[in-house]
């Protein structure tokens, strides 16, 4: 059959219209696999209307994401692709393997992932366990931490294999975050479908309010740490607030450089000063323990959200799971039991748990916000340790900035002339830099502003999140299973997430208060 461009067709009859379309249908899925089809929107159901609820309108997503260059969307630089069809047949989504068409330079093995998940979750927030056990209580701490992790750990297995379901149903082969959060919107109920923007520009949002705030934290703990250094020895002791002044000059210079590789060295050292300043740490928490009858097994419950936002925040690695699934040479071993995340999760949950319960048994009611407050300052080998981890946390303020960074600017980007965008990028980033330092100035208390941003972005990203996300790419098929369990199951996540961010959330803004005043919010 050939078609002609002089004019369409005569009209057929009823039967050899049906083999007509029949025949064009056949010839359309088969273009389509060889032609790219380029649309400017991710949904033709607002042009093309929709007259008869059983046919559904193909959606349309870009091949490249926002996530992965287009040169790794299957070694393709298409900029759309087309999407299955609900409730057709999906034997093609399921032969699609999106694991063979990633396109990564340098994949990681499975140790590598291993070591990069250790690194991206051992950060600050190991310094602020004994603080967020003493918001619990000794054995409440205990069980807790553990309860909560594993919940974090649970939700990130949620959020990776949705991403697997979709990489096969929409023919991508990796997707990031905010990616997997859109497209399941677009795959879930129609009601859902309309809301795919506002979902990835929510995640995108909350990613970076997240590491800002980190960015902020990281600012109080080394000036906090330095401050109580160099007080030691001045006779007229500096504010917090000018110290975290001071510090943001040199970080201005810092993060204008715009190449990770530049930022590599700092990394290292970084890590390395870290390693040994824990280690020191440990020697000094370990020694002379008093007897845990000594300590509060369980605190007031008024307290329970300090330590929740706390947890979340040290545990929390959402952030970065997709990014370390996206470059493993097998992304099968990320998930699963035995699997990459359950080992990973399972050696951080256990070294937060050790430093907090043993942090808050050897400081007890006088447990700083970072363990590195609470070491004699008048001992050098304890000063030693204060500098040292606070320069690994300087260092590591730069590759936190670069992702809100980027984030931001791959946003705003397109709508700036060419010959602006050097200066226009240079003006983002010291404009950041100097947020993030009015915010510390500002709110200066180490704890409760951990507890805010835990409360506030990780509870959002961590447990509300993946839940939607699991709702959504479950609602058509394969349901939600016997008894809707998975539909109770999300549901309870959700409100867990809710009752996280708003108490979480209010009871930190208490504690800001009480601190300005001289008090603690559980002290009544």
């Amino acid at each position: 059959m050939s078609l002609k461009r002089g004019g369409p067709p005569p009209a057929p009859s009823t039967g050899a219209g049906i083999m007509m379309t029949t025949s064009l249908c056949a010839i359309s899925v088969e273009l389509s696999q060889k032609i790219p089809t380029v649309v400017t929107g991710y949904d033709n159901e607002k042009h093309n209307g929709r007259n008869n609820a059983n046919i559904s309108q193909p959606k349309f997503i870009r091949s490249d994401m926002a996530d992965v260059p287009v040169q790794q969307a299957a070694g393709s630089t298409l900029p759309l692709v087309i999407t299955r069809k609900k409730g057709g047949d999906d034997s093609e989504d399921v032969n699609y393997n999106p694991f063979e068409h990633r396109k990564v330079e340098h994949p990681t093995s499975d140790m590598e992932t291993l070591v990069h998940l250790l690194k991206g979750s051992l950060g600050s927030g190991i310094l602020a366990m004994p603080m967020a056990f003493m918001n619990a209580g000794l054995w409440f701490g205990l069980v807790a931490t553990f309860a909560v992790g594993a919940l974090c750990t649970y939700c990130v297995h949620i959020l990776v294999k949705c991403a697997h379901i979709l990489c096969r149903r929409r023919k991508i082969p990796m997707m990031g975050f905010a990616d997997v959060a859109e497209q399941a919107f677009l795959d879930g109920p129609p009601s859902l479908n309309r809301w795919s923007r506002f979902i990835r520009f929510m995640v995108n949002s909350f990613l970076v309010i997240d590491l800002l705030g980190c960015c902020c934290i990281y600012l109080v703990f080394v000036a906090t740490n330095v401050k109580q250094v160099v007080d030691f020895y001045m006779e007229n002791e500096l504010s917090v607030r000018l110290w975290i002044v001071i510090v943001t000059g040199p970080l201005i210079f810092m993060c204008l450089v715009r190449n990770l590789k530049f930022l590599t060295p700092f990394s290292m050292i970084a890590n390395i000063l870290m390693f040994v300043g824990i280690i020191i740490t440990f020697i000094y928490m370990f020694s002379d323990l008093p007897a845990p009858a000594e300590r509060d097994g369980v605190v007031n419950v008024v307290q329970w959200p300090l330590f929740f936002g706390t947890v979340i925040f040290a545990l929390e690695g959402i952030g970065v799971v997709m990014s370390l699934e996206n470059d493993m040479k097998n992304p099968t071993h990320f998930i699963g039991c035995p699997s990459v995340l359950n080992l990973g999760m399972g050696v951080v949950i256990a070294l937060y748990t050790l430093v907090g319960f043993f942090g808050y048994l050897k400081y007890g009611p006088g447990t700083e916000a970072s363990i590195t407050l609470n070491l004699p300052v008048e001992e050098k080998l304890a000063q030693s340790v204060k500098l040292m981890i606070a320069i690994a946390i300087f260092f590591t303020f730069t590759l936190q900035f670069y992702v809100p960074v980027s984030i931001l600017w791959k946003g705003i980007a397109n709508k700036i002339a060419p010959e602006r965008q050097n200066a226009s990028e240079y003006g983002l980033r010291v404009f950041l830099v100097i947020v993030c330092c009015s915010i510390a100035v500002a709110l200066p208390n180490l704890g409760p502003f951990i507890s805010l941003i835990g409360a506030v972005c990780l509870s959002t990203l961590g447990m509300i999140v993946p839940a939607i996300i699991e709702l959504a790419v479950y609602h058509e098929d394969p349901g939600y299973g016997r008894f809707n369990w998975r539909l109770c199951k999300n549901i309870g996540l959700i409100l867990f997430g809710i009752v996280g961010f708003v108490t979480g959330t209010y009871i930190s803004i208490l504690e800001f208060h009480a601190e300005f005043t001289g008090g603690h919010v559980g002290d009544h």
